[in-house]
């Protein structure tokens, strides 16, 4: 009698929420769920709902999740057996619910018809429209909850929600959040967004961004993805922006995208309304640029890592333009205090007293997020701006992986998987606390054996997650001007002593191969990707949550290349303005000393304005660089003249692109490089100038302009002025001397007042294509080779016979392998934690994408056509307790040159 009262209201478009919270075992599910003799109040409400529903002509649908075990299943969800590559999925039948009978005598039934996730609706006559979805203006939602009083629930390891109150938002999340409030209606833009696998070669191939050469790539920690973007508005126009989790955009990957959007959409998306950037991670596979002084250290140009970020760019792109469907944008933004320091304090100490009051730090905590909004689904993606390096993975790392931003986009999707309804274990598991060892001695080593190339992929964990039609959603991390800025948070200290390295040179004892920057979970280089990643995904999630500003207005853009090797800038001064120009791309001393997130080497350090007489005498036998350019860089010391440097091809660009995007009251400004802290807010500050200045009154103080860095392609730093006077790591990189920020800042107004004055702007000079000229000296896989009587896939390291494991403690199992760059496995995986499920079905539960899995390659000796796969899994403190087994895929390659497909498992063991 209290409860049937609520239901009245939910037709009339109220909220209500029946909540049993009490100890253990006192009845709490007895009282809700109830039984087939006698139902419980989630059953009679139902029941009682269905006809008042049918009485007005309308749908009703209904989601019903269970938290178990830190996780969230849904008991609706349909799922078909299927059997593949030794794996099977369970089979259970749609969910029926009958309740009494409709007018014309037929029962009601409310079946799961695989609607999407957590759908129950309504079968009933043709005349009641059964997949009418209901509409938040008449219908509003009922939550029926119940709870333990000690019980606990958490995302992720270090994401606990301590209070009933906590519990209870994040399940109602999970369940009404498909009839989301009025954030979906009066949709003003075509959204639409996607993501795809962009990993490269996780063998003998160097990583891109601390030009170490002993930095070899050796498996991987998690994968890599391009995520995309589209946003069209009703008056054609059409922008879209691409994340990669990659050091940097690249020129040439970026004129032969738009080469093939050009021909897939007959020029609808093409270099002036196509963005394509890069979060800086310094732990993916180089050799993708076209430069010569950025594949010096890949030892040259690799085209297979080419290949895998163009295609993947490709199809995301695809994916978003597939997906794009009516929608709304929401915009946040608010500080994140401890996810980023000055790397170069000595430096920004140089910018103007006056300048530096306006700000309270030194590096930028802002972060700046845009939510997507479908108008039938709800949200399905976001897209932030932070500036952080992405250095948390140290330069002697060899695994493949996002860094912290890579991190904190696989925290924030599987977080929105988890609360809507996903689970990478497919079902609720059952009977957990049964005695497994009888049942996991039966499951041996497996041996190796052939598969079909596919077969990784459709192991692949987050492969089976979207539902229906609705989009898999996307969250990106995207950098902006993170030139000065290090995640490594406590500082920067001498390995040897502990002590501080030097303030200005960022030394010890004068040497600067021993001042090292420690993150949070030092000295756990995985544990501070993991802290700076979570911190950055737990404000995302705040933003997300909160975000209420919606985003209105057309969306426009503009493009235009500069030759930044000859560009003349007006430079204000004290007399008016007097001309200066940029010059041909140079680095200095300080660019070989590295930063405190990764020495270099030798004697060179930070904040050398006069170079050293030796390393003058070994630059000159590549190219002396003339006065004319030692006078136009000047005060930088030219260590190597790389703009004048032709041989075998050009070795730095020249020519750049710089484009500015609006969507609304949103603007960004895409960089091709890595800006400083005040450098970008100088950018910032004058392009919101010339915007709310127009005179035209579309953008007020409220615009907001973020910085898109290191993107469609890369030429190193822009400091300020007085921030490249000192020519630390930052200024000596800064290629096109000291009035390069100037020029930018001249160029960008100019865009900007084109925007809002609706004019065009040149193309300006085009930058080359050098892809044919391209040289790579990596040598091929000649073969795969393996004992007599060992398959590719043996185990040759198994688990103890018999062994049972406990949450925290790592699981480790050797394969005899084959080279990882025979196939990429891309949107598969090489690695894999299977869950037994009942007594002979095998499911995925992890994989080469999750933190907790880490797949390792090795050769016995440096030739050896003999490899390994080494897997190692340290069981998650919420890993379900089971019998599992690990599995290893690969592809072996024969004398002959034919690739063939393998897979093998471990002996079963138990984590309790």
């Amino acid at each position: 009698m209290e409860v049937k009262p609520l239901l009245q209201g939910i037709l009339d478009g109220k909220n209500s929420c029946i909540t049993a919270f009490g100890a253990r075992r006192s009845g709490k599910t007895q009282l809700i769920e109830g039984s087939e003799e006698i139902p419980g109040l989630a059953m009679k409400s139902f029941c009682e709902l269905i006809p008042m529903v049918e009485e007005i002509g309308g749908s009703i649908a209904i989601s019903c999740y269970r938290i178990y075990h830190d996780h969230i299943y849904d008991l609706l969800e349909h799922k078909e057996k299927k059997e593949d590559c030794g794996s099977r999925s369970p089979h259970r039948p749609p969910a029926v619910l009958t309740c009494g009978t409709q007018k014309g005598g037929e029962p009601n039934r409310v079946v799961g018809d695989g609607f999407g996730a957590g759908s129950l609706r309504l079968r009933a006559p043709a005349s009641f429209h059964a997949c009418q979805r209901p509409t938040i203006s008449v219908f509003g939602n009922l939550c029926i909850f119940f709870t333990t009083v000690m019980g606990i629930f958490h995302f992720f390891h270090r994401q606990v929600l301590r209070s009933f109150r906590g519990i209870l938002f994040w399940y109602m999340l999970a369940v009404i959040s498909q009839n989301a409030t009025g954030e979906n209606s009066n949709s003003t833009y075509l959204i639409g967004l996607g993501s795809y696998d962009i990993t490269g070669p996780a063998a003998d191939v160097n990583m891109m961004g601390y030009a170490n050469m002993e930095q070899i790539a050796s498996g991987i920690h998690f994968r890599l993805r391009a995520r995309a973007f589209i946003v069209a508005d009703p008056e054609g126009g059409r922008v879209v922006f691409v994340n990669l989790d990659a050091c940097m955009a690249s020129q040439i990957v970026t004129l032969k995208v738009i080469e093939r959007l050009k021909s897939r959409y007959q020029g609808l998306y093409n270099e002036q309304n196509v963005a394509i950037s890069g979060i800086h991670t310094h732990a993916g596979p180089g050799g993708y640029l076209q430069y010569v002084v950025y594949i010096v250290t890949s030892m040259g140009f690799i085209p297979q890592s080419f290949d895998v970020i163009v295609a993947g760019i490709e199809k995301a792109i695809i994916q978003a333009h597939e997906n794009l469907r009516p929608g709304s944008l929401f915009v946040n933004r608010g500080e994140l205090l401890d996810a980023g320091i000055n790397r170069s304090p000595s430096a920004y100490l140089n910018n103007p007293p006056e300048e530096r009051k306006k700000y309270k730090d030194d590096v930028d905590k802002e972060m700046t997020l845009i939510k997507f909004v479908d108008q039938e689904w709800g949200p399905i993606g976001s897209f932030n701006w932070f500036a952080t390096h992405g250095t948390s993975m140290s330069r002697t790392n060899s695994l493949i992986s996002g860094d912290n931003k890579g991190t904190a986009a696989r925290l924030m999707e599987d977080w929105f998987q988890e609360i809507h309804g996903g689970t990478y274990v497919s079902e609720v598991l059952e009977n957990i606390e049964e005695n497994k060892f009888p049942l996991s001695m039966s499951f041996p080593a497996t041996g190796g054996s052939q598969v079909d190339g596919s077969c990784s992929a459709m192991h692949h964990v987050r492969s089976t997650l979207r539902k229906g039609n609705k989009p898999k959603y996307v969250s990106a991390f995207c950098q902006s001007n993170c030139g000065d800025v290090s995640p490594n948070v406590l500082g920067a200290f001498c390995i040897d002593t502990g002590l501080p390295c030097d303030f200005n040179h960022s030394t010890c004892d004068g040497k600067n191969e021993k001042c090292y920057g420690r993150g949070p979970g030092f000295p756990d280089e995985f544990e501070s990707t993991f802290i700076i990643g979570n911190r950055q995904f737990m404000k995302a999630v705040d933003l997300f949550t909160a975000a209420t500003e919606k985003i209105k207005g057309k969306v426009d853009y503009h493009h235009t290349y500069l030759d930044l090797s000859n560009l003349e800038v007006a430079i204000p001064s004290i007399d008016g303005q007097k001309i200066g120009r940029t010059c041909p791309a140079a680095m200095g001393f300080a660019f070989a000393a590295g930063t405190t997130d990764g020495p270099g080497a030798f004697d060179f350090k930070q904040g050398d304005d006069k170079g050293n007489a030796f390393w003058k005498l070994v630059r000159n036998f590549l190219k002396t660089p003339s006065k004319e350019q030692v006078d136009c860089q000047h005060p930088k010391p030219i260590l190597l003249d790389t703009g004048d440097m032709k041989e075998p091809y050009d070795w730095a660009p020249s020519v750049l692109p710089i484009q500015i995007i609006r969507i609304g009251q949103f603007v960004i400004l895409c960089v091709p490089g890595e800006f400083s802290t005040m450098a970008g807010r100088r950018l910032r500050e004058a392009v919101k100038t010339v915007l709310i200045n127009s005179g035209n009154e579309e953008f007020d103080n409220n615009v907001h302009v973020v910085i898109a860095g290191l993107t469609n392609s890369y030429s190193q730093y822009v400091t300020t002025f007085e921030e490249y006077e000192i020519q630390r790591y930052e200024g000596a990189s800064t290629l096109y001397g000291p009035h390069t920020l100037s020029a930018y800042l001249q160029e960008f107004k100019k865009l900007a007042a084109a925007l809002v004055g609706g004019s065009s702007v040149p193309a300006g000079p085009q930058p080359p294509d050098l892809l044919e000229q391209q040289i790579c000296l990596v040598p091929p896989v000649v073969v795969d080779s393996k004992p007599i009587g060992v398959k590719f896939g043996d185990v040759k390291s198994d688990v103890p016979q018999n062994s049972t494991f406990y949450k925290g403690e790592m699981v480790t199992v050797k394969f005899w392998s084959g080279c990882p760059r025979n196939d990429l496995l891309t949107e598969g995986t090489f690695a894999l934690v299977e869950f037994l499920q009942g007594t002979d079905t095998w499911v995925p539960a992890y994989d080469d994408d999750d933190f907790c899995l880490r797949f390792k390659w090795s050769r016995p000796w440096k030739l050896s056509a003999r490899s390994f796969a080494t897997l190692e899994w340290r069981i998650p403190k919420n890993a379900a307790s089971g019998v599992y087994r690990l599995r290893h895929f690969g592809a072996a390659k024969s004398l002959f040159g034919k690739i063939s497909y393998f897979t093998g498992a471990s002996s079963a063991f138990v984590v309790v």
